[in-house]
């Protein structure tokens, strides 16, 4: 269930990285492509839900993993279900922002907990996308 998650986190971290960066470039397909895997990442984070629940009930890592199904079932229903373009309603944009941070830090924090290392490698995609942010942003 560990890796399972160490590797969803840094696909996750990638993806929103790539995201960031096809968005700055204009391409509209490849950001797609993204959105779609990200979204399909809440399979894996569903499956080490029910493992942790079944093996091992640990109540702050289940809590942390339903955070992180809750932005991406979120995420799924506003831009993807609903098509809400809530990018540009300030109020939704800071719930959604608010949102992905604490899920953001709840898979460096889960990761962490896992193992150090992994936790190490999951905080330096994590700020590899905020470079990325940054970037389509300022630059």
């Amino acid at each position: 269930m560990n890796i399972i998650f160490v590797v969803a986190s840094v696909l996750f971290f990638i993806c929103v990285s790539g995201i960031f960066l096809a968005t700055k470039f204009g391409n509209v397909e490849l950001r797609w492509l993204l959105g779609i895997l990200v979204m399909c990442l809440i399979v894996p984070y569903t499956v080490v839900l029910i493992g942790y629940v079944k093996e091992k009930p640990e109540k702050p890592v289940i809590i942390s993993l339903s955070l992180i199904l809750f932005y991406l079932i979120l995420e799924l229903i506003w831009d993807y279900i609903l098509r809400i373009p809530f990018r540009e309603i300030l109020t939704l944009h800071i719930v959604y922002i608010i949102v992905l941070y604490i899920a953001s830090f709840t898979m460096i924090g889960v990761s962490f907990r896992i193992n150090r290392k992994m936790g190490w490698l999951v905080t330096i995609t994590f700020w590899i996308s905020l470079g990325c942010l940054i970037y389509l942003y300022l630059f």
